[in-house]
């Protein structure tokens, strides 16, 4: 079997030789062009933030009830957030997001249910709070 050696004889080239004319080049003859995204005197309008009918914040998105679970877990404990009324699975998976980062565990969005690793209630009914919902321990 030949080896092939580590030196290879590296191809120069000359300075533009053999390279394809700058695609933009032509851009520069046509003038005025309209400001792009980046520029400041391009402005968006801004996305209002989520709220009621009559301007006030949502700080009454509905009833979440926080349940600690152990069964088909192997004894681990699993916190549970649950009868979501209203959201959909994208906001929920920002919940989960904000939750993972907040506990430092892992978690998941299953049938519409948010499940953080470990027994979380406290710190899940914190971020509910501040997301707006009514959090309430059920189940003991």
């Amino acid at each position: 079997m030949a080896r092939m050696s580590r030196n290879k004889a590296s191809k120069t080239t000359s300075a533009g030789a053999g390279l394809a004319p700058n695609p933009f080049a032509a851009l520069a003859g046509l003038g005025e062009l309209p400001a792009g995204p980046g520029d400041p005197s391009h402005s968006t309008p801004a996305v209002p933030a989520k709220s009621s009918q009559r301007g006030q914040p949502h700080t009454n998105r509905g009833r979440v009830d926080i349940v600690r679970q152990t069964a088909h877990r192997g004894g681990k404990a699993v916190t549970v957030a649950r009868n979501f009324t209203g959201i959909g699975l994208p906001e929920k998976q920002d919940l989960a997001k904000k939750m993972q980062k907040a506990c430092g565990v892992g978690g998941t969005v299953k049938d519409g249910c948010i499940e953080i690793q470990g027994d979380k209630r406290e710190e899940m009914k914190r971020i509910l709070t501040e997301a707006g919902f009514k959090p309430v321990f059920a189940g003991g």
